[in-house]
Formats: C-alpha cells, sequence, structure tokens
C-alpha cells in the first residue's frame, strides 16, 4: 500500500507540471499577440511587413515540429521539453531587446526561437499527456490543451491592461519573459527520465505489423487537412485579431486587445468542457460542430460592421477552433504503429498553417484588407466541416460498417 501511494503521488505531480507546460506557451504567445499593433508601429513596418516579420515565429515553428519526432525517441520527453522551454523563454527576451532596438530582423529572429522551442516540444508534451491519461485511466489531454487557453486568456488580460496604462512593449515581454523561468525550473523536476526513448533492442525482438507510410494513408491525409484548417483558424486569429478590429473594424488597441480576449475565452471554455462533449457524442460529431460555430463567427466577423457582433463573433471563432489541435492528436494515435512519429506529421500539418498563414493573410489584407483575407480561414473552415469523419475512432468505422451491412 506505501509502494502505491507515492506513484499515485507522482502521477499528480507529472499532470500538473504538463498542465503548466501547457499553460506557459499560452501566457507568452498572448503577452506579444495582444501587443501586436504596438509592435507593427514600433518597428515602423507595414501590414504586408508585419507578415513577413511573423514568419520568423513560422519558420522557427516548423522547423522544430519537423524534429520533434525523432528527438523524442532520442533524447526522452523530459530533455525535449525542457530544451524547448529554454528556447521560448530566449526567444521571448530577444524579442523585448529587438522591440527596444526598433530591429524587425531580431524581432523576426526572436520569434524563430520561440517558435523553435515550442514547435520541438509539441509531441514530447503530448506523448506525456498521453501516458498520463492511461495511467490516471480518464480523459486529461483536451483539458491539458485548455490549459494553453487558460494562459492565452491571462496574458491577453494582462496585455490588455498594460496597453490601456500605456505600458511599453518591449518592457511587457521582457517581464513575461523572465518570469516565466521559475514555474519552468520547477515544473521540469516531475517529469520522469527516459519517457518516449526508443528501444531499439526491443523494436528488433518485436517487429512492427507492416503498416503503409504516412503518405499513403488516407486517413491520417485527411486528420492533417483538418488540423491545418484548425490550426490556419487559431493562428490567424492569434497573429492578425487584434490588427484586424484595429484596421478592419475601427477599434482602438485597446479595444482591440479586449476582443482578442473574447476569443481565447471561447478556446478555453470548449477545451476544458470538451471531453465531457467528446465522451457522450463522438470526436466527429464535436470536431463538425466545431467547425461550422468557427464557419459563423468568422462568417459574421467579415460580413457585418458592428461592434457588439464582434464581441459575440470572436467568442464563437475561439469555439470553433478549440478542440481542433486535441482532438486530431488523439484522432492520429489510433490510426496506427509509432503514434509519436504519427502526431508529428499530423502536428506538422498544423504548423504548415502556422508557416503559410502569416505572409500570406498580410499579403492580402495588404491588398484587399485584413476583414476579406480572413475568406480563407472561412474556406477551410468549410473543408473541416466537410472531412470531419476523418477523425472517428476505428471501432466507430467498424460499427458504422456493420450497420451498413445490416441494412
Amino acid at each position: 500500500m506505501s509502494a502505491v501511494i507515492p506513484n499515485r503521488k507522482a502521477t499528480q505531480l507529472r499532470t500538473w507540471a504538463l498542465f503548466a507546460f501547457f499553460f506557459l506557451p499560452g501566457l507568452v504567445m498572448a503577452s506579444w499577440a495582444t501587443r501586436t499593433p504596438a509592435i507593427r508601429d514600433t518597428l515602423s513596418v507595414s501590414t504586408a511587413g508585419m507578415g513577413i516579420v511573423l514568419f520568423g515565429l513560422s519558420v522557427g515553428s516548423m522547423s522544430g515540429i519537423l524534429c520533434s519526432g525523432w528527438l523524442v525517441k532520442r533524447f526522452g520527453t523530459r530533455n525535449i521539453i525542457r530544451s524547448g522551454m529554454t528556447l521560448m523563454v530566449t526567444g521571448m527576451l530577444v524579442m523585448g531587446v529587438a522591440l527596444f532596438l526598433s530591429s524587425p530582423v531580431l524581432f523576426a529572429l526572436g520569434l524563430a526561437i520561440l517558435g523553435a522551442g515550442l514547435g520541438s516540444s509539441e509531441v514530447a508534451m503530448n506523448v506525456e499527456g498521453a501516458i498520463v491519461e492511461g495511467l490516471l485511466k480518464k480523459t486529461v489531454l483536451p483539458m491539458m490543451h485548455g490549459f494553453y487557453s487558460l494562459g492565452t486568456l491571462v496574458g491577453a488580460g494582462i496585455g490588455m491592461s498594460l496597453t490601456a496604462f500605456n505600458f511599453s512593449a518591449y518592457g511587457h515581454l521582457l517581464v513575461i519573459g523572465l518570469l516565466v523561468i521559475t514555474p519552468i525550473v520547477i515544473a521540469i523536476t516531475a517529469i520522469p527520465h527516459g519517457v518516449g526513448k526508443s528501444d531499439k533492442g526491443a523494436d528488433a525482438e518485436n517487429p512492427r505489423e507492416p503498416h503503409p507510410p504516412f503518405y499513403k494513408d488516407l486517413q491520417l491525409i485527411l486528420i492533417g487537412t483538418i488540423v491545418l484548417a484548425m490550426a490556419f483558424a487559431e493562428g490567424s486569429a492569434n497573429d492578425w485579431l487584434p490588427l484586424l478590429m484595429v484596421d478592419g473594424h475601427g477599434f482602438n488597441p485597446t479595444s482591440g486587445s479586449m476582443i482578442y480576449v473574447g476569443f481565447t475565452l471561447g478556446m478555453t471554455v470548449g477545451r476544458f468542457t470538451g471531453g465531457w462533449f467528446i465522451d457522450r457524442y463522438s470526436r466527429v460529431t464535436v470536431v463538425r460542430a466545431c467547425a461550422l460555430m468557427g464557419i459563423l463567427g468568422i462568417g459574421l466577423i467579415i460580413f457585418v460592421d458592428n461592434a457588439f457582433v464582434a464581441g459575440i463573433s470572436v467568442i464563437l471563432w475561439g469555439l470553433g477552433t478549440s478542440l481542433g489541435f486535441p482532438l486530431t492528436i488523439s484522432a492520429a494515435g489510433d490510426t496506427g504503429p509509432d503514434p509519436a512519429t504519427r502526431v508529428s506529421v499530423v502536428a506538422a500539418s498544423g504548423y504548415i498553417a502556422f508557416l503559410v498563414g502569416p505572409p500570406l493573410l498580410g499579403f492580402l489584407g495588404e491588398h484587399y484588407g485584413l476583414r476579406l483575407a480572413m475568406l480563407v480561414v472561412l474556406s477551410l473552415m468549410v473543408v473541416a466541416a466537410l472531412i470531419a469523419k476523418a477523425v472517428a475512432k476505428p471501432t466507430d468505422l467498424v460499427t458504422d460498417s456493420l450497420e451498413g451491412r445490416v441494412r
């Protein structure tokens, strides 16, 4: 009996450590996202130029995510989470210095370092989350992603307040970068060593059954398409929502930051309540419902010029994109062997959206306005709704096939 209690306590500490590792990136991301109007002015760049600066985040994130599966197998989840969080802090501090120096190039470099840290730790945190779910015997991965959204909500609230008090953007970024160091150092101690490392000897003794490579797996490709659409919608809000409200709807910078809080609120509520809906209904139903809410919210922002409607719409936008990543990550792990690699492939699809999104929307926003540029996001959400069945669990697909034969 005495041996069980420490294990249970260790699992609880590990769970809370993962909550922290999801929360802190959300806090960091929202801290600079809410200051994008001030950042653009400080760097003296156009809307299209801001898109190029944001491209640094996309490049760093994509580089990190493409390496993440291999890194986890080689070094284990603990080492990759620790190095990823270190890069995140470094990137944030570089961004703060870049704003102080008014250097767009240095700011883009800081975003690239930040993105590399977040991208490289993405798979490691989700692998840890899946293991903890098995130990606890209940669904907690959506809640972990919910802590990321909670971090963005807190970060957006801080950003809105500091914007209202005309606190400098560079000071804001430097303070947040320094504040997250202590919780990272504390939380990493709860993550065990060696998790996720591949055992080549065991693989040789127990060879896996043949399975088609990911580029020939239609279900995995469709899941990747869904996460690409959802990530594009989430990333476009993170990158452009305050500017969209300022330039497209005439809000002042403080109100634009407040609207972003509404989006993060929708994301947070969706992720903390998503587990209940998934267990009660199905992944397909939840993904389709989320896509439809996102379509409604984004469509209202594009076509309706009303401050109250804009405030409601961003909540729908947040709810619509809230479960895209956690649901598709879970679905990817069900499609075949080697879940770490398959998760990294699907996550990479999402990061393609982060790679392409900022410059594409910046270019379209410069020529046609940010509101019309969001038609691209709207179209992708329609695609996600149409192919939502791809995230069905294998048992659900077998049940549907049997029911079809009976009929």
